[in-house]
């Protein structure tokens, strides 16, 4: 067997059934996909709410929500490599009909909520770089993320996207040499959780900024794609390591990414005693390392995140509709176009009703939250159960963690809603 056979096989270069768009995804590994969330507007305006009015304060919140991550993506992961299945189709095949379709459903609308995010941050961004009022922008980067989806034009870009919005990720990283960190107290607060009065709603926030319920469905469809296990058990086993890999950097760049956030906010305005209610303001957090130019790169970023996430959400928009019929996503498929369209339809017309562009993306993110525990508790019936998994099914270990994960993201919703 040459090298490229065997790459082939242990990787699974081979794209078994047409599914358009998901091809680039396998290039650039699942892992990367899901960090192109952690650096979503919605995370921008999250962490910088975040460290401009708790400083410090709600740093637990990333690293619990991270640690989270890690466990539920490798576990959507660990369900399309072994059964060939998304987490959409899984849930419509393994559960009464009435049930499956509500799960799906709250889901769906967790993904719109998503959308609105990212829609919204790229038309904040055309505001910045060319003065278009947030609405006109709203519906320009909904319709060009509709026709990159309907065209897969966007494979071109993709990955050079994600390189840029990398580097501004990274820039946020190095800027923290160059402003006074209080490095022992941001130990303690990665580590030590807290609910200063008036962050219930951030907390939510940060929580369903790093926990997105549409990245679990989406990086299962993307996994599952390949179809792992039509090539044996060694070729699964091989990749079940392989994908734990790629998730745990992934999730340590995005916790990374996300923690210096919240700390240049912390450094920057919460000392200052200036609460961060726009994008525009959050800009300024560069400028050490950018200068003059930092408000455009900036914005620039932003746009590019924008679009980049708005696509992964029309994405797994498809991929929730199509499993709601059983099938697998597939652009060209009206139970996938549609699903996709609909979702960035609805994202775009609430963006042209929001008031406040900063609250809309903080409070997004809330209801992101609020949907996760119905999708962890989905996640764990499945994978959980041999008749789904055969001999994949969760340890009990494994189930203990996920069941465990469930609880303390529904004790943080009503600890939060109750706050």
């Amino acid at each position: 067997m040459d090298i490229r056979e065997e790459m082939t096989r242990q990787f699974g270069a081979e794209k078994t059934g047409g599914h358009g768009g998901l091809e680039i995804l396998k290039h650039i590994g699942p892992g990367l996909l899901v960090t192109v969330g952690f650096i979503d507007p919605g995370n921008w305006a999250s962490n910088m709410a975040a460290g401009s009015q708790f400083g410090y304060g709600l740093l637990w919140v990333v690293t619990l929500s991270t640690l989270m991550l890690i466990l539920l993506q490798h576990n959507a992961a660990h369900l399309g490599i072994a059964t060939g299945e998304c987490l959409a189709e899984a849930t419509r095949k393994h559960f009464p009909r009435w049930l499956g379709t509500a799960i799906l459903a709250t889901a769906y609308a967790a993904t719109v909520a998503t959308a609105l995010a990212e829609v919204l941050g790229g038309a904040i961004a055309l505001q910045m770089l060319f003065g278009l009022p947030v609405r006109v922008g709203s519906v320009i980067v909904g319709a060009f993320s509709v026709a990159m989806l309907a065209t897969n034009s966007y494979r071109r870009i993709e990955r050079w996207i994600i390189a840029f919005v990398s580097l501004i990720g990274l820039a946020f990283l190095a800027e923290l040499a160059l402003v006074n960190v209080d490095w022992p107290q941001a130990a303690v607060s990665w580590v030590s959780p807290s609910f200063p009065a008036g962050s219930a709603a951030i907390v939510m926030s940060v929580l369903g900024a790093v926990v997105m319920p549409h990245n679990l469905f989406l990086h299962s469809e993307v996994i599952q794609s390949v179809h792992y296990e039509q090539q044996g058990e060694k070729v699964i086993r091989e990749r079940l390591r392989y994908e734990l890999f790629d998730t745990l950097f992934s999730m340590g760049v995005g916790w990374a990414i996300n923690s210096a956030m919240v700390i240049l906010a912390a450094t920057t305005f919460f000392t200052r005693g200036v609460v961060v209610d726009d994008l525009a303001t959050a800009a300024a957090t560069l400028s050490p390392i950018l200068g003059s130019a930092a408000t455009i790169i900036f914005a620039v970023a932003l746009l590019l995140a924008g679009l980049s996430s708005s696509v992964t959400a029309g994405m797994a928009a498809g991929t929730i509709s199509a499993g709601m019929f059983g099938e697998e996503y597939d652009i060209h498929d009206r139970h996938s176009s549609v699903g996709v369209a609909l979702c960035m339809g609805i994202a775009t017309l609430a963006c042209l009703l929001v008031e406040n562009t900063f609250q809309g993306l903080v409070l997004s993110q809330a209801l992101l939250s609020l949907q996760l525990p119905i999708t962890i508790f989905t996640q764990i019936r499945l994978t959980g159960s041999k008749r789904v998994m055969g001999r994949y099914a969760n340890s009990r270990l494994t189930n203990a963690l996920l069941l465990a994960t469930g609880i303390v993201v529904t004790a943080i919703n009503v600890i939060s809603l109750a706050g």
